[in-house]
């Protein structure tokens, strides 16, 4: 990339890392192709003694202590002679708790190399524990975003807080000289919002452009989640020998806020209008996507297939941006522990029952009450004539949560432990246990309260570890727009009689609908489309809140609110299931902690499907 860049070319911005568990080569990869302009990647010391606001360790002694994302130094140090021949662009949000340790370690990584001449940034900001606490002083409450209750009716004690920042404060890095930008709590599409800001020289109120990439960016964002990965049609990639090693998304964002995406050349996976599809129901809760740089309409999104590798995206609109941010308070919440065993065979779920009924009588009515959560789960069910005893083998897990650790320690006479294996011989035939007891010890777990607080309430600012060290104050939006906690939710205008799309063959949803789902906290949004646009009609008509109730099932359904929107540009329809999932992924007990599986349990149930749409070829 050429330092001297051309604001009208279209911005190459590449997804080369979605998490810590991506693949540890994802950046060495991508940097690696010299037609990529921007790169992209997706807990704080404790008491340490200060002398004039200064840690007074050394930079190997601060890290053993360091709260960071580490498995991002072990996929920055080898693309490091990437970055210095071709000469790109950095940003990443690794530095959770400790982003001015990551950016210092980054920095000592590049002199090492003889790359010191990389120029290193960081933002501040996230952590607003502080303000946090100030305005819960003053009397704010901070409303939980998933099911509208109070911080007061909690229970719990916070002990951190951390806002997400949005992209343009990486625009002023890179306008200020910076090769690589670290960040702690951003906004997981901020890197492409604040890369496309500064290549385009966008103003903070264009909020067209800033729309579109802030749509780029949730698209490329999680990896391989666009190229082919949690994809409902991953057979056609099986079928293709594409399913393998898939290959990272680039998106390039143009002047205008319009983009196209591409992929890594020769690797597999793909990049289609169903798999960006599927990637952009994922994580929203409506048409219009909330960020604290610009809110983006996706209500006229369309997507168009320009070659077998490349999606044209148009039709976002940009709105301002509110003048909260979102906000993620973390309060330790108690210990928690689990038991597995496994049986197989007739009657299983009469075998479940009776050592449900053994356990808990082991433990004594007044125990029980020492419990927070005590549940006792059937894992699968037993197939009659099964091809093999794994198969036929049901997983019975014993999950609970206490206040209280010493109820829960596996060496004490009188515990959790005991008490489920007391039981064992007496239990159904034929209980086997579980041979790994890591998962009876146990563990603290954290819950999390998200809510929005005044992005005036922010103190964000850019540190530079280069030159003369400046650090750049940066405020909040000039103008910002106030939206309502509820977005717009709908059944559709004038649907077709489901009669008239002929004859219906009893099979799952799933033969003809894809779809995807995931969660925001305790909220689980579940989208859904289909493969050809005469399908619409059925799909929009079929998939009511109703529908969705009926399709979850009386164990499944919470019994809380539902939202419903539909994108014709997409042949998709969203859902929000409010407060679905058990609390949030560190503390829920159910086995789908991300609501990932939503979607397909859905999928996998059977309806009246029309035989014309079925007869094409299931998914």
């Amino acid at each position: 990339m050429s330092p001297s860049r051309d604001t009208k070319r279209a911005v190459r911005i590449a997804g080369c890392s979605g998490g810590f568990t991506d693949r540890a080569n994802a950046i060495t990869r991508m940097t690696g192709d010299p037609d990529v302009d921007i790169f992209h990647g997706s807990g704080k010391i404790k008491n340490l003694e200060k002398t004039n606001g200064k840690v007074q360790l050394s930079l190997e002694e601060r890290k053993k202590g360091a709260m960071y994302a580490e498995t991002f130094l072990q996929c920055f140090e080898p693309a490091i002679p990437n970055l210095v021949k071709n000469k790109t662009k950095l940003a990443v949000n690794a530095g959770a708790s400790d982003t001015e340790l990551l950016a210092e370690v980054c920095q000592k990584m590049l002199e090492d190399q003889n790359a010191g001449h990389l120029k290193v940034s960081w933002a501040e900001g996230d952590d607003v524990t502080a303000a946090v606490n100030k305005l819960i002083a003053k009397g704010e409450r901070f409303e939980s975003l998933m099911h509208g209750k109070k911080l007061e009716e909690w229970g719990m004690d916070p002990i951190c807080a951390q806002a997400y920042l949005g992209g343009l404060c990486i625009a002023e890095a890179f306008r200020q000289g910076a090769d690589i930008v670290i960040c702690g709590r951003v906004a997981d599409a901020a890197p492409v919002i604040g890369g496309a800001a500064w290549w385009h020289d966008w103003r903070a109120d264009q909020f067209d452009e800033l729309a579109g990439s802030l749509i780029a960016g949730h698209l490329i964002e999680c990896s391989a989640y666009v190229t082919g990965g949690y994809y409902s049609m991953f057979k056609d990639l099986i079928k293709s020998g594409k399913h393998v090693n898939m290959g990272f998304p680039i998106a390039e964002v143009e002047y205008n806020g319009e983009f196209t995406l591409t992929k890594e050349k020769n690797t597999g996976g793909c990049m289609t209008v169903a798999s960006a599809t599927s990637r952009l129901l994922y994580e929203i809760q409506g048409p219009l996507y909330y960020n604290c740089d610009v809110v983006a309409d996706i209500s006229g999104i369309k997507m168009e297939q320009i070659s077998e590798e490349v999606i044209r995206v148009t039709g976002v609109k940009g709105l301002p941006p509110p003048p909260t941010t979102k906000v993620g308070i973390a309060a330790p919440a108690g210990f928690q522990c689990e038991w597995h065993m496994f049986m197989c065979g007739l009657d299983i779920e009469e075998k479940c029952k009776i050592t449900e009924d053994q356990i808990r009588d082991a433990i004594g009515a007044e125990k029980i009450k020492r419990f927070t959560t005590l549940k006792f789960h059937q894992n699968g069910s037993s197939l009659i004539d099964a091809r093999n005893q794994d198969i036929a083998t049901v997983d019975f897990r014993i999950f609970a949560q206490s206040n209280d650790p010493e109820l829960l320690r596996p060496d004490v006479p009188n515990g959790f432990n005991r008490w489920c294996l007391e039981v064992f011989l007496q239990s159904a035939p034929r209980l086997s246990l579980s041979n790994d007891l890591r998962q009876i010890v146990p563990k603290p777990y954290y819950e999390y309260w998200v809510s929005l607080m005044p992005q005036t309430g922010l103190n964000l600012r850019v540190h530079n570890l280069f030159g003369d060290k400046n650090i750049l104050d940066l405020s909040a939006p000039k103008i910002a727009k106030e939206y309502p906690r509820q977005q717009q939710s709908y059944e559709t205008a004038s649907p077709a009689p489901l009669d008239s799309f002929g004859e219906t063959v009893r099979a799952p949803l799933g033969y003809i609908v894809a779809g995807r789902s995931g969660d925001k906290a305790s909220d689980c949004n579940v989208g859904f489309f289909v493969r050809h646009a005469d399908e619409w009609d059925w799909l929009r008509s079929f998939l009511t809140i109703y529908r969705i109730k009926q399709l979850l099932g009386p164990e499944e359904y919470k019994g809380k609110p539902i939202d419903r929107s539909e994108l014709p540009g997409i042949l998709g329809v969203h859902f929000l299931l409010h407060d679905h999932l058990d609390r949030e992924y560190n503390a829920c007990s159910n086995y789908d902690t991300l609501g990932k599986n939503a979607c397909e349990y859905m999928r996998a149930k059977t309806v009246d499907l029309p035989k014309f749409f079925l007869d094409r070829g299931r998914i």
